[in-house]
């Protein structure tokens, strides 16, 4: 992970990266000590320039399923990554929700991730109803990586496959009447929603790709509240926030579903070896009024671990015939005995 997550950033040069939740494995049982560690760990791994802005989601392993998460858990997953709910950045909206706690039973931590989503819906519809100004229909294109763990369209080159393109209307943006309240003027501009849950669906049924569940898998219900939003909390988040993309997790597979009269949502393959032999990520390049996806794979695990078993059986060929430990060396070994002997 470390190796690919610092290529891609070299290779690619995104302006920010979304990391969709399950940072860490054991996060939810995690000592203080471990958690330190694990944090320490994480950090080396996924370092970036100053530049780079990174982002990162709640999920389950990190905070607990809604029945294992706590104040305390949340807060020390706040304390390290700092989790904006609301990132506006070059006329691009994002929204940042902890699924986690959308279980709709009143717990506390619940009650307040509604009552601060109720609150950004609040500002995303202030700003479209009165419009920003400043913000050209021509904004800049932003480029991201959305990973999963366990002038547009611009799309990156080499290696990876379009996903999809889709072209929104611009926003009528008329002279702004005054802003949403005391905060900071929104751009006029439908959100991009970021969670870990994907929003509710059957089942993988409808996905497909080669980073899909196995056809196997593809028709197991999912659980409402544990492998996907529940109905309720997903029509409550399309409802209040009207995004106009969804990326989500959890599955460790790929999936684009489009709601009924919803935004597309892709869910976001693992970025771990340990969860897929084919791990992913998305690439995005997104403007104000428009977006261009893109889906680039990792190596496979099963052809690395191929490489290196070969070249290690070729080494060992050659260490044998150079100390003529083989029975009766090839041709090809002889030449190579010979240059080694005059050199």
């Amino acid at each position: 992970m470390e190796r690919a997550f610092q290529t891609a950033l070299w290779l690619l040069k995104p302006d920010v990266v979304f990391i969709l939740g399950d940072v860490f494995d054991e996060g939810k049982w995690s000592s203080p000590q471990a958690w330190a560690d694990d944090v320490e760990r994480f950090q080396k791994m996924f370092r970036h320039p100053s530049h780079v802005q990174l982002k990162v989601v709640a999920g389950n392993h990190d905070i607990g399923f809604h029945y294992e998460m706590t104040t305390y858990k949340v807060k020390r997953f706040k304390k390290v990554f700092k989790p904006e709910r609301l990132f506006s950045w070059k006329g691009v909206n994002f929204v940042v929700v902890n699924s986690v706690a959308l279980e709709g039973d009143g717990c506390t931590l619940c009650s307040k991730e509604e009552a601060e989503l109720l609150a950004v819906s609040h500002r995303l519809n202030c700003s479209r109803e009165v419009g920003v100004t400043g913000m050209p229909p021509s904004a800049p294109c932003l480029s991201f990586l959305f990973i999963m763990q366990h002038p547009p369209p611009l799309l990156p080159p080499g290696g990876c496959q379009v996903c999809g393109i889709n072209s929104l209307t611009s926003a009528q943006q008329g002279p702004a009447s005054g802003q949403c309240g005391d905060g900071r003027p929104l751009p006029a501009s439908a959100p991009v929603l970021l969670q870990h849950y994907p929003l509710y669906r059957r089942s993988d049924a409808n996905c497909s790709g080669d980073d899909a569940a196995p056809p196997e898998e593809r028709s197991i219900p999912f659980q409402e509240r544990y492998d996907v939003l529940s109905r309720e909390a997903s029509q409550k988040l399309l409802w209040w926030l009207r995004p106009r993309l969804v990326l989500s997790g959890h599955t460790h597979s790929g999936c684009t579903v489009l709601h009924a009269g919803g935004p597309p949502e892709l869910s976001v393959p693992s970025f771990s070896w340990r969860n897929r032999n084919n791990p992913s990520f998305i690439m995005g390049s997104i403007t104000a009024t428009g977006h261009a996806l893109s889906k680039c794979y990792l190596p496979r695990e099963d052809m690395v671990l191929t490489i290196y078993c070969g070249a290690a059986v070729f080494l060992a060929v050659l260490i044998f015939a150079h100390f003529e430990l083989l029975a009766s060396p090839s041709p090809f070994d002889w030449n190579l005995l010979r240059k080694s002997r005059t050199t």
